[in-house]
C-alpha cells in the first residue's frame, strides 16, 4: 500500500481541483488523481479555449463594422493563429493549475482510478499521455499504485454525448474537440444540437464566413432558456445568415470523399437531404461513470449519474461525487462550488447544501445569454402570480454607444411577496451582468431593494434597474 491521505480526488478538472485546494486549506493532505490533464475539459477543451475562439471571432466582427464607428478597415483572418491562440491559453491556464496544487503541497497522482473498497483507490497507468505542460508536482508525480485515503471524491467530469449514426470519425463528422482545432475552416458545416455549445459554435464559425446550418430536435433552439429570449435568438441567428431547423432531427449522415450528405427529418415528417462539408455533434454530454468500480461497490447511479445529496454525500459512507458525474447543471462553476461544499462538510463546518435554481447559466454567442431561476413558463408551471418586467438594450444609452443595441432584460418576480424568482437577458455583456441578479436571488432581495439600489451610468447594467421597474409599471425610459 502506498501512501494514505485524507482525501483523494479522482479528476483534476475544476470542480476536483478546487475541492482539493479546499481541502488543503482547512488542513487535510490531499491527493488528485488525473489521468490526462489538469484542468479538466473545462480548461483545456471547453470553457476556456471556446471562449477564446469567440473573442477572436467578436474582434473580427467588430472589425467588419469599423465603419460603422467611424474606423476604416479590411481585416482579414488567420485560422492557424486564432486556433493556435487557443491552445495558447488552455496550456497557460493548465500550467496555473499545477503551480496551485504544488503552492498547496498536494500530491498529484497520473494515472486511471478505481475504487476498491472502503477507503482504496487503485491507480493504473493513463490511457493516454498526461498532458501537463509547465505543471509541476509538488514532487516527481506519483502514479500507478494503491492509495488509501478516509475520504475520496469522484470528479471524473463527463464527455461528449454520441448520438446513433452520427458518430464521431475526427474527419468529417466532429465533436467539440475536432471543432476546436480543424485543419482548415470547412465552407459549410451542420451543427446537430442547439443547445450553448451548439450555438457558440455555430457564432463562432458563421463569423469567419462558414455557411453554419443548426438542427436542433427540440422545438426551440436553447431548449433550458426562457421561449422568448430563445426567440429572440432565433431571429438573431437567421438575421446573421445562420439556418435553423427546430423540431428536426438527423436521421442518416451519408459519407462522402470530403463531404456528408445528412437526411434531416422534420415533426411534421418532411425529410431533406443537404450536403455540407463537416458535422459536429453537440448533443449535450454524458457522465463518465464507466470503470469506477461503482457497482461492485453498490454506489447507486440515477438516470446516468451518481446520485447524490446536497453535500455531494453518494450511497457509500466515505465515497463523495461533484460536478458533471453528479448531474445538472453541468457547468463548471457548479462543480467548483460542489466541491467547496462537499469539502467543507468533510471538515465539518456544515456548509448550506447547493441551491441549484440559483446556478446561472451562459452562452457566449453572439449576442449574449444569461439566465438565472426560474423561466416564465416554469414559474407559471409552479402556479406562481408573476410580475414580468422587460428592458430593452435598445433604450439604453450604453448598448447604442457601443454600437449593440440589440438585446433584452427579463425580470420574474413573485406578485405577492415580490421575491425575485428569475431573471433572463440576451445581448451585450450579458454574461457579465447576470451575476447581478444572482447576488440578488442569493440574499433574497425583494423588488423594492433593487428599486432602491444605485445603479451607474452610462452602463448596461441599468437595463437591469429599468427591468425591474418596468414590472411593477414604473419604467422610466421606455
Amino acid at each position: 500500500m502506498s501512501e494514505a491521505y485524507d482525501l483523494i480526488v479522482i479528476g483534476g478538472g475544476p470542480g476536483g481541483y478546487v475541492a482539493a485546494i479546499r481541502a488543503a486549506q482547512l488542513g487535510l493532505k490531499t491527493a488528485v488523481v488525473e489521468r490526462e490533464h489538469l484542468g479538466g475539459i473545462c480548461l483545456n477543451w471547453g470553457c476556456i479555449p471556446t471562449k477564446t475562439l469567440l473573442r477572436s471571432a467578436e474582434i473580427y466582427r467588430l472589425s467588419k463594422e469599423g465603419e460603422v464607428f467611424g474606423v476604416m478597415a479590411a481585416p482579414v483572418f488567420d485560422p492557424a493563429r486564432i486556433i493556435a491562440r487557443s491552445r495558447e491559453s488552455a496550456t497557460r491556464l493548465n500550467a496555473g493549475v499545477g503551480y496551485l496544487l504544488k503552492k498547496n503541497k498536494i500530491d498529484v497522482i497520473w494515472g486511471e482510478a478505481r475504487l476498491t473498497g472502503a477507503g482504496g483507490v487503485s491507480v493504473g497507468a493513463p490511457s493516454k499521455a498526461p498532458v501537463s505542460p509547465q505543471s509541476p508536482a509538488p514532487k516527481p508525480a506519483l502514479g500507478a499504485g494503491d492509495y488509501k485515503a478516509r475520504h475520496i471524491i469522484i470528479a471524473t467530469g463527463a464527455r461528449p454525448r454520441l448520438l446513433p449514426g452520427l458518430e464521431p470519425d475526427g474527419r468529417l463528422v466532429w465533436t467539440y474537440f475536432e471543432a476546436m482545432k480543424p485543419e482548415a475552416f470547412p465552407k459549410s458545416l451542420l451543427i446537430v444540437g442547439a443547445g450553448a455549445i451548439g450555438v457558440e459554435f455555430a457564432s463562432f464559425y458563421n463569423t469567419f464566413g462558414v455557411a453554419v446550418t443548426l438542427a436542433e430536435a427540440t422545438p426551440q433552439i436553447l431548449p433550458a432558456e426562457d421561449a422568448e429570449i430563445a426567440a429572440l435568438a432565433h431571429k438573431s441567428f437567421e438575421k446573421q445568415g445562420i439556418s435553423i431547423h427546430t423540431a428536426t432531427t438527423v436521421v442518416a449522415l451519408d459519407k462522402q470523399n470530403d463531404s456528408v450528405v445528412a437526411t434531416l427529418k422534420a415533426a411534421d415528417g418532411e425529410i431533406d437531404a443537404l450536403a455540407f462539408d463537416r458535422v459536429l455533434s453537440a448533443a449535450g454530454v454524458v457522465a463518465n461513470v464507466e470503470n469506477l468500480g461503482l457497482e461492485a461497490l453498490g454506489i447507486a447511479l440515477e438516470r446516468g449519474v451518481i446520485r447524490t445529496d446536497g453535500l455531494g454525500r453518494t450511497s457509500l459512507d466515505g465515497v463523495y461525487a461533484i460536478g458533471d458525474v453528479a448531474g445538472g447543471p453541468m457547468l463548471a462553476h457548479k462543480a467548483e462550488h460542489e466541491g467547496v461544499i462537499c469539502v467543507e462538510a468533510i471538515a465539518g463546518q456544515n456548509p448550506h447544501p447547493l441551491d441549484k435554481s440559483l446556478v446561472p447559466g451562459c452562452t457566449y454567442c453572439h449576442p449574449q445569454i444569461a439566465s438565472v431561476g426560474l423561466s416564465e413558463a416554469r414559474a407559471r408551471a409552479q402556479g406562481f402570480d408573476m410580475k414580468i418586467g422587460r428592458f430593452p438594450y435598445l433604450a439604453n444609452g450604453k448598448a447604442i454607444a457601443l454600437g449593440e443595441p440589440e438585446g433584452l432584460v427579463k425580470t420574474i418576480f413573485d406578485a405577492k411577496s415580490g421575491r425575485l424568482l428569475g431573471a433572463h437577458l440576451i445581448g451585450a455583456e450579458a454574461t457579465e451582468l447576470i451575476q447581478g441578479f444572482v447576488v440578488a436571488m442569493n440574499l433574497e432581495t425583494t423588488e423594492e431593494e433593487l428599486m432602491r439600489t444605485v445603479f451607474p451610468h452610462p452602463t448596461l447594467s441599468e437595463t437591469m434597474l429599468e427591468s425591474v421597474y418596468n414590472a411593477w409599471g414604473r419604467a422610466i425610459h421606455i
